[in-house]
């Protein structure tokens, strides 16, 4: 597991092959449209899944210190 991980960079890359695809002929617009309403979902889950993830509370600092 990694701390690092950035989903907006994550999405923009996804954005990015997804658009490329359209744009060499791969898929149409009708699949691009789902492909990217697919991605805005995957996104909105893991912001999710991350918002609140590591908050530090006072509680856990007077632990901590004293």
């Amino acid at each position: 597991m990694t701390y690092n991980f950035d989903p907006d960079k994550w999405y923009d890359n996804e954005l990015f092959l997804i658009q490329s695809r359209l744009k060499n002929g791969e898929i149409t617009q009708d699949e691009y449209d789902e492909a990217v309403e697919i991605l805005d979902k995957k996104l909105e889950d893991m912001w999710k899944r991350l918002v609140g993830t590591y908050q530090i509370t006072t509680d856990n600092l007077e632990k901590t210190y004293h």
